[in-house]
């Protein structure tokens, strides 16, 4: 099992986080619009690291099953999807309007879309085995 230093994990955060910033102070001022940050393991430390998260994500949010839908806002859709054995599938909206599915097809695959503001419109579709992965959604 792979064992990711506190310095890794942060220097991971950090990245994402001057991403996300990086790329909403280029973005003009308009009404309306999203960006999505999607992240797919390379190898399989990437995916073991990937697969614990969401393992993480799944124990506090109390999802007992291999796929979960938790939504905290008003007119969101949602759907996990799973041809497989051993698949993980989460979608997560906070906010509103949000429509987001995981459809996953073979075995021991794992995805997470996180969608945040509002109106963001995400779909991850994972096919094969082993494959990891999350989607992050912002819109406003």
């Amino acid at each position: 099992m792979t064992s990711l230093t506190r310095k890794s994990m942060t220097s991971i955060a950090t990245g994402i986080t001057a991403i996300t910033l990086a790329s909403l102070a280029v973005l003009p001022a308009q009404a309306g619009g999203q960006i999505q940050i999607d992240i797919a393991a390379q190898n399989s430390q990437d995916a073991n690291a990937i697969k614990t998260g969401l393992a993480f994500y799944s124990i506090v949010k109390g999802i007992k099953s291999q796929g979960g839908i938790t939504q905290n806002g008003n007119g969101n859709n949602a759907g996990v999807a799973q041809n497989g054995s051993g698949n993980q599938g989460i979608v997560h909206q906070h906010g509103n309007g949000h429509n987001g599915t995981v459809q996953q097809v073979g075995n021991n695959n794992s995805h997470g879309l996180f969608q945040f503001g509002k109106n963001t419109d995400a779909h991850a579709n994972q096919n094969g085995n082993g494959n990891a992965g999350a989607t992050f959604a912002f819109g406003w």
